[in-house]
């Protein structure tokens, strides 16, 4: 009997093709051909084009709108490659999830209200996933909804060797809310930054009131850091209160750029010195003009995939230290 070989594969849905491509390439492995489509009906259908029998495959797709799409496509289309790749009698398939939707319904806040984080974990394992990658979930006890491995990246050390090379100083890192003061933390002691925490509620979905500033950021250059930018709203409020209380610059930095209706429009209009995303999501062209400007999560991705694949510790990607 011949000897079985390992086999990488690597597959794309419509949602963020261009950082799967960047991906592929850093890999150094050709995209896989897959047919990928929506009936006039909304039904999606994908079909891959060749043999991936006794594959590792490795499904790049972000849970979030696109051009033709919206999340609920791109959740669905990535269920539907993964139930072809199995029933094709792939070895492994592991879904590399650059932004994970759904992510901020991880607790019933209320009565009668859905866990959706969850029942996304419990249709991507009973469509036959056997491992997760993503990055920078909304809350990292979402790893614990999976029964699967789930290799949780971080873009903070990007973001780090980011300002790093801008040469900024006198720096606080401020955490727009309590929540996310743990990795606000993280970025601040990469950059040895001082640290603030704005207290902040919420009266209703996508509005955020802020009530004041935990830390002093009078005359600093604060970057105020959070994992996405959805309508815009919380990350303007947050600016409106820094530069009230004395902020000389404030920077933003997210890792998923959402900008869901206008809010990038909103957000080029507060006094921001610049807004950094990275490309886990697809960012239209046409906002690439004024103070946003977009980072790679290409290169921490393809080295994730590449131990896994190759069996070695994720854990250095983890580690704050890490660097591209």
């Amino acid at each position: 009997m011949s000897e079985v070989t390992k086999n990488l594969m690597l597959f794309t849905g419509r949602s963020n093709p261009v950082l799967a491509a960047k991906i592929a390439e850093l890999l150094k492995v050709d995209l896989g051909g897959i047919t990928t489509k929506s009936f006039a009906n909304g039904e999606i259908y994908a079909r891959f084009a060749l043999s991936v029998r006794n594959s590792d495959l490795f499904l790049i797709q972000s849970i979030s709108a696109w051009s033709d799409g919206s999340v609920n496509d791109a959740l669905m289309e990535l269920l539907i490659m993964t139930d072809a790749a199995k029933r094709a009698s792939a070895h492994t398939v592991t879904a590399v999830i650059t932004h994970f939707g759904y992510s901020r319904q991880d607790k019933k806040s209320a009565a009668r209200e859905p866990i959706t984080a969850k029942l996304v974990a419990n249709m991507l394992t009973v469509a036959g996933v056997d491992r997760v990658i993503t990055i920078d979930l909304h809350q990292g006890q979402i790893q614990g909804f999976f029964d699967k491995p789930v290799n949780h990246l971080t873009a903070l050390p990007i973001f780090a060797n980011y300002f790093v090379s801008k040469g900024l100083e006198n720096l606080c890192i401020v955490s727009p809310d309590v929540g996310r003061a743990k990795a606000a933390k993280k970025l601040a002691d990469m950059l040895d930054a001082d640290l603030a925490v704005m207290h902040k509620s919420r009266p209703a979905h996508n509005v955020a009131e802020i009530a004041h500033v935990i830390g002093d950021v009078a005359g600093k250059t604060c970057i105020l850091n959070d994992d996405m930018i959805d309508t815009g709203g919380t990350i303007a409020a947050c600016v409106t209160t820094l530069k009230k209380e004395g902020a000389a610059d404030v920077y933003i930095c997210a890792t998923h750029g959402l900008f869901s209706g206008r809010a990038y429009e909103y957000l080029d209009k507060v006094d921001v010195t610049e807004i950094i995303v990275c490309d886990t999501v697809p960012i239209p062209p046409d906002l690439l003009t004024g103070k946003l400007n977009v980072v790679s999560v290409a290169p921490l991705l393809a080295q994730a995939i590449g131990n896994v694949f190759e069996g070695i510790s994720v854990s250095e990607l983890f580690d704050p230290d890490f660097a591209l």
